[in-house]
């Protein structure tokens, strides 16, 4: 009885699976198994959350972030 031979994966082959994982997740819908896009991320953070930790009330002003805001006084002294 011969063992069948496994390919081993190429450089080229290696780097595209990865570019893959890191573009798409795999998420279950209606029992089944879906591969959709990842949601853009900043620093492993979502990008909304980086804005709200790291954002000044003057840069939330200029793109028009209002909501954002915070409108307590002691921001401001």
């Amino acid at each position: 009885m011969q063992d069948k031979k496994v390919n081993k994966r190429t450089a080229a082959e290696k780097a595209a699976k990865k570019r893959r994982q890191s573009e798409y997740m795999y998420v279950f819908m209606n029992g089944k198994q879906k591969r959709v896009k990842r949601p853009p991320t900043i620093d492993g953070m979502d990008a909304d959350e980086f804005i709200m930790q790291n954002a000044d009330p003057i840069w939330l002003h200029q793109n028009e972030m209002w909501e954002y805001i915070d409108a307590s006084p002691d921001v401001y002294e």
